[in-house]
């Protein structure tokens, strides 16, 4: 199990953007959360098998329809095992 944590750049508020990511998240069977940050970005982190946190991670760098994603930054880190759902955070 490994941990990624993506930070969304571009127009990534408001255009539905997490309610996307709980979606697609829960569907790769994903824990975590995302949520949007005061800078106008996305914060996206989330546990799983790296597969799984791959595809989640070719979404990201697309969005949903309504997104300009300009810039994608990533880290990997082991996971902790503390989520237990993927859910957006406020």
């Amino acid at each position: 199990m490994e941990r990624i944590r993506i930070i969304v750049r571009g127009l990534v508020q408001g255009v539905g953007y997490r309610y996307n990511t709980l979606a697609k998240a829960s569907q790769l069977g994903l824990t975590g959360y995302v949520k949007n940050l005061p800078d106008g970005t996305v914060e996206i982190v989330a546990e799983g098998p790296s597969p799984s946190l791959n595809q989640l991670l070719d979404w990201a760098r697309q969005g949903p329809p309504a997104a300009e994603v300009q810039q994608v930054d990533v880290t990997y880190d082991t996971a902790n095992g503390e989520f237990g759902n993927f859910s957006i955070e406020r």
